[in-house]
């Protein structure tokens, strides 16, 4: 069965893993994922890679392409520091620009796809105040390790494509209140699926038997509950610091919110394309 869900409402990309990235009106989805998403990161000097699970002033950066990149053909990337001095990734001092910026030496890294690298995470603070054992009851701050793996050849924390939708930021924002700033960019997502006005609550819990058609031929497969972390309460840009928003997900919603998915089929996706559950 296939039914008509929703549009698209906003696309999102992150050249720098745990930077800010870049709002657009048009993606290509790849056979791995958004085209250009999470190609660089930061390594630290013991090979680990550098998140804002743990270092929170990672979204003090931004990062952009200086024009669409291809696959096995990625752009030009500009960085914009804290203070608003603008680098390329590519430049020949970028890490140690950065280094001093974090007052940390990293190195800036291209992705590799022999990659396998570990990210790190600080047990103590990545889900914030909701509590180890409320998130992850099988371990404690003391058996928590302090690093995951990422996905095999690439800078991803899981799935190659994450998106969510405007019923469950809609949901939540009624479970925090008014006052609370619900805003996609918390969650980090490559697609804000705008649904329809009918359906309420965490609607993704219902597809995740099925797969997703965006546009003419760009498919989402494999989908399954995106858990969430502090990530979600750190300042970033004009939203502030709010910790309300782990703790109402971790609460109402097992800490899930959104899908993180594979693409089943590549295809160019635009804000206000249709978007299609398949069943």
């Amino acid at each position: 069965m296939k039914s008509q869900v929703g549009i698209v409402r906003q696309l999102f990309r992150y050249p720098v893993k745990s930077m800010l990235g870049e709002s657009l009106d048009e993606l290509d989805v790849g056979e791995r994922g958004i085209v250009g998403d999470r190609a660089w990161a930061l390594r630290e000097q013991n090979g680990r890679i550098v998140t804002a699970k743990k270092w929170a002033n990672l979204l003090d950066f931004s990062a952009s392409y200086d024009f669409a990149p291809k696959t096995g053909a990625l752009a030009p990337v500009s960085i914009v520091l804290p203070g608003g001095r603008i680098i390329h990734a590519e430049d020949a001092d970028a890490s140690n620009v950065i280094s001093a910026k974090l007052d940390r030496k990293v190195t800036l890294d291209r992705a590799r796809t022999d990659e396998h690298s570990r990210a790190e995470i600080d047990p103590e603070t990545v889900f914030g105040d909701v509590g180890i054992e409320n998130i992850k009851p099988e371990f404690t701050r003391e058996t928590l390790p302090d690093s995951f793996a990422l996905s095999r050849g690439s800078f991803f924390d899981d799935s190659t494509i994450h998106f969510l939708t405007t019923a469950s930021l809609a949901r939540l924002r009624s479970l925090i209140g008014d006052d609370a700033r619900v805003d996609a960019r918390r969650f980090r997502p490559n697609i804000v699926i705008e649904t329809d006005p009918r359906m309420s609550g965490f609607v993704e819990d219902e597809w995740i038997a099925g797969s997703v058609l965006i546009g003419e031929t760009a498919t989402i497969v494999k989908m399954k509950p995106a858990l969430r972390c502090v990530m979600t309460t750190h300042r970033q840009a004009d939203l502030a610091r709010d910790l309300r928003i782990l703790r109402a997900v971790a609460q109402n919603h097992n800490a899930e919110l959104g899908i993180f998915a594979s693409v089943g089929a590549a295809g160019k996706v635009r804000v206000g394309d249709p978007v299609w559950l398949m069943i």
